[in-house]
């Protein structure tokens, strides 16, 4: 995880916000003038009671209590006002966030997002972004305020002496920014070890829900509970480090509250001692300082809770800036598949060297085998046909072009790709197919699922194509859910068809079905076949071996 300042999350994060800065900028014009009303509510109120004491005052009683009457009413549609406007901000963003974010790690995946902890990432997703709410409906205007609000009231306490001016400035100064970054830096990163913890924790969660069955079938249940009850126990004891921060900014806050308050009345009333201001010159900026603290002391509670936000912001942003191992391609003219070429390939993981000066040649409308053991490579070879990785040496080429110069959507058109694992959505089988395709007919789904040998389970099925799948697929069969995958490659109709281990989950029949499907479609397809299975390969025009990341 990249460590970032607060200063710099907070700039990112306020970048934002320029869509919807109109929208901004109202909502710091309704929140300041709503505490100026209210803050004028209580000085007209002093004033009103000046004018009862036979104090001169300029303005009449009546007009000080309608105008009193006329702050109410403007403070309470100018408080509902701002607040809309940030919770309509702080929502829009959210949203536009969630989407920067998926578009991002559509971008990072497969090649950055294998191997990530995938309950830290709906941990990002879910409450981490949605933690970054209190920043937008709850820090920026508020800020903004506040500075405006402690300007404007230093001004108008000024006016009744200078040195009165300048403590109030140093009222607002300590309260709304010493204390909270002095808060802010003493939590250090507990605010980010909160939110790693709970992403550890969903993580966790989430790894013992899938393996929930293994987990009873061998009595490991006591094991994970107590795992679970600890990174919970650690998880609380971190939320109450912070709870206790929150605390003791709270306390700091209101003991300087009333410190300032006891300096502005002391002083003021030296002052006056001294006939430098008059009975007004005591009440009028006592009651100015007192009832203006509002936008402030909300930055100052800021401080400790902003720790949380920041940190959930910073994990957000590690997805947003993380640059992608293999990068989109555009601009480059449409190409048509006309077979693919593998020409002295040389890749590795890291340090671990998979596939070692590979060549092969995929003619057009063949259907070319390759073998070999588990761990040889194979299915590293078909990732790097789709430019799931880019190539380390060696290069890849498609109808004479190479691979990295070949528009992404355009290679995607051209190209079907069917895992070991076929991955199915919490949906109905007929969207899960369509995915391969959205304007697919029923007509061609049906005849894709015919292709595939499992149109006859699924008419078995209460719903038939509308029956729900289980979440990952699990209310199926590991061949059943195979059998979808390839009905899902033929409904996509792309020419150049990539198979890993297309029926290692399926029994004999349903096997030869499939190969003469494959079979037939090499009319009008090229098909390469990874297979561990000899039987497999009858279909094959061309078959090459890898053994150890070497081809023969």
């Amino acid at each position: 995880m990249k460590k970032r300042s607060n200063a710099a999350v907070c700039g990112r994060l306020t970048g934002l916000v320029k869509p919807l800065a109109g929208y901004m900028l109202l909502a710091i014009f309704m929140g300041l003038m709503g505490h100026l009303c209210a803050a004028f509510i209580t000085i007209f109120g002093g004033c009103a009671l000046l004018k009862l004491l036979d104090f001169p005052v300029s303005v009449s009683l009546g007009t000080l209590f309608f105008c009193v009457g006329i702050f109410a009413l403007l403070r309470a549609f100018l408080r509902y006002g701002e607040q809309s406007c940030n919770h309509f901000i702080a929502f829009k963003l959210l949203a536009l966030i969630r989407d920067k974010v998926f578009r991002a790690l559509r971008g990072l995946c497969p090649a950055k997002l294998e191997g990530k902890n995938k309950g830290d990432l709906i941990s990002v997703i879910t409450s981490d972004i949605e933690l970054l709410e209190v920043f937008y409906a709850h820090t920026i205007s508020p800020a903004a305020i506040a500075l405006l609000m402690s300007l404007f009231m230093s001004f108008y306490i000024g006016r009744y002496h200078w040195l009165l001016g300048v403590t109030a400035a140093a009222a607002y100064l300590l309260i709304g920014v010493v204390i909270p970054a002095a808060v802010s830096r003493m939590s250090g990163e507990d605010g980010l070890r909160l939110r790693t913890k709970a992403g550890q924790l969903s993580g966790y969660v989430l790894d013992s829900l899938r393996g929930l069955s293994e987990t009873i079938q061998y009595a490991d249940g006591g094991k994970r509970l107590e795992e679970m009850k600890y990174s919970t126990r650690r998880l609380a004891a971190e939320e109450e480090k912070m709870k206790k921060t929150a605390g003791r900014n709270m306390a700091v806050t209101n003991t300087a509250i009333l410190l300032f308050d006891a300096v502005m009345l002391f002083l003021s009333a030296a002052l006056y001692r001294r006939g430098a201001i008059g009975f007004d010159g005591i009440l009028i900026p006592l009651l100015a300082l007192m009832s203006s603290f509002g936008p402030v002391v909300a930055m100052a509670n800021l401080g400790s809770t902003l720790q949380n936000t920041f940190a959930a912001g910073n994990r957000v942003l590690d997805i947003l800036e993380e640059e992608p191992a293999v990068k989109d391609i555009t601009g480059n003219s449409p190409l048509t598949f006309s077979g693919a070429r593998a020409e002295r390939i040389t890749f590795a993981y890291g340090e671990e060297t998979i596939l070692s000066d590979i060549s092969a040649d995929i003619p057009e409308h063949t259907v070319v085998g390759i073998v070999g053991k588990s761990g040889s490579g194979k299915s590293t070879l078909l990732k790097l046909l789709m430019r799931f990785w880019e190539v380390q040496q060696g290069s890849i080429s498609l109808s004479g072009r190479e691979i990295n110069r070949i528009n992404t959507d355009n290679l995607r058109d051209m190209e079907s790709f069917v895992t070991q694992e076929t991955h199915l959505f919490h949906d109905s089988i007929a969207n899960n197919l369509r995915i391969a395709r959205l304007d697919a007919a029923q007509e061609e789904i049906e005849a894709a699922c015919r292709k595939a040998s499992v149109h006859e389970f699924i008419m078995t099925l209460p719903q038939g194509y509308n029956t729900p799948v289980g979440e990952l697929g699990d209310t199926l069969s590991g061949g059943e859910r195979q059998r979808l995958g390839l009905a899902r490659a033929f409904l996509h109709d792309a020419p150049f068809v990539l198979l890993d281990e297309p029926t290692s989950n399926l029994d004999s029949l349903n096997e030869a079905v499939i190969l003469k499907s494959l079979n037939e479609e090499r009319r009008d397809k090229t098909v390469v076949l990874v297979s561990h299975r000899q039987s497999t390969m009858r279909i094959a025009d061309v078959v090459y071996s890898v053994e150890q990341g070497r081809m023969s």
